[in-house]
Parts: C-alpha cells; structure tokens; sequence
C-alpha cells in the first residue's frame, strides 16, 4: 500500500497544526475563565471553598480587623 504524495502532505500538514491549535485552545479557555472570574468579582463573589457572595462585615467586625492591623 503506497502513500502518494498528497496523503504525504496532509498527514504531515496534521501532525504539525494539531499541537499548535491546542496551546490555542489552552489559551481560550484560560482567558474564558479569567473573564469569568473578573465578572464574579465584580458582582462581589470570592475565590474561597465554597465560592460564596462577600457579606458586609459587621461593625463590630469592622473594629477588630482594623485594630489588628
């Protein structure tokens, strides 16, 4: 069974562009996720386990954090 020139081709033209369009991929969806996070941040969410809305802290809260700094 004989490759002709053209399989030739596009195998090689295959094997070249697959690993470039996954570093692509990685990228989208590592930007994908940063707008995300950015758009949960500005609706007052935080990256803690579980992710959860900030509250307003209490002013007796509010007085201690202050004092210990």
């Amino acid at each position: 069974m004989a490759i002709n020139k053209k399989q030739k081709l596009i195998v090689v033209v295959l094997l070249v562009t697959l690993p470039l369009l996954s570093g692509c991929w990685t990228l989208v969806a590592a930007g994908a996720g940063a707008y995300g996070g950015y758009k949960m941040k500005e609706n007052g969410y935080t990256l803690r386990n579980p992710v959860a809305k900030e509250k307003p802290a209490k002013i007796g809260q509010k007085n201690r954090q202050s004092q210990s700094r």
